[in-house]
């Protein structure tokens, strides 16, 4: 990105603010120089599972999964990012190429920095260093949770956590009630770690339970307390 960009720069700096607040002047400066923007079509790659890692990853705006192919070609969405959340760095430090896949949700801006730059940043600077680590705890700790979940759960228990997740995390529309991330029931079902004929009847039974209603690709939850009882039941 150059200079003269000013405004794109501007743009940029509020959304990474928690970054840039740990970087010295003089990275600050290097950072301007080598971050690029790009924006992806819904369902675009972002990266591929067996890709050499070369940036850190953070989405501006839009929503990302971070998903696996597994057995039998059965995708498994094992995370899904939210802006403004940094993605596509772990395998750099592991020493590994990426062992999952990343695409867009939806339309979304994602910028890149130089990851080995963001390496060389951290052995100068300690906060910076922190910073990542602290990411990555609450990662494998989200990780950790979902593991046992997924595996332990029964299927209305796993797709009860994916509404209640998608609802924290990425919040409801204006009537207080609709989630504001439209999936399909093959995504959903990925993300539940169920076959999307499950994850169609399961979320029927649950509209005829009146916890829920459906309209199209659109999620209304109308019972929070019922969906709750179920998730913690599993």
């Amino acid at each position: 990105m150059k200079k003269k960009d000013s405004f794109i720069w501007a743009d940029i700096t509020n959304s990474i603010q928690d970054l840039m607040l740990l970087l010295t002047v003089q990275q600050q400066d290097e950072l301007k120089n080598c971050i690029s923007v790009q924006q992806f079509k819904k369902n675009e790659a972002i990266y591929q599972e067996g890709e050499v890692p070369q940036m850190l990853h953070c989405l501006i705006s839009g929503k990302v999964k971070i998903y696996k192919d597994g057995i039998s070609g059965r995708t498994q969405i094992v995370r899904v990012i939210k802006p403004v959340e940094y993605f596509g760095y772990r395998a750099y430090f592991a020493n590994q190429n990426y062992v999952t896949s990343a695409a867009a949700f939806e339309a979304s801006t994602i910028c890149f920095i130089p990851i080995d730059l963001i390496e060389k940043w951290m052995t100068e600077n300690c906060h910076l260093a922190l910073f990542f680590v602290k990411q990555l705890a609450v990662e494998v700790g989200v990780s950790d949770q979902r593991t046992v979940n997924l595996t332990q759960k029964h299927i209305r228990g796993r797709l009860a956590e994916s509404l209640i997740f998608l609802r924290d995390n990425y919040g409801l529309e204006e009537d207080g009630s609709t989630l504001s991330i439209y999936l399909s029931r093959e995504d959903l079902a990925n993300m539940s770690n169920m076959t999307t004929s499950n994850a169609i009847r399961t979320l029927s039974a649950f509209a005829q339970e009146k916890i829920i209603a459906i309209e199209g690709k659109k999620i209304k939850i109308i019972d929070n307390d019922s969906l709750e009882r179920i998730n913690k039941i599993g």
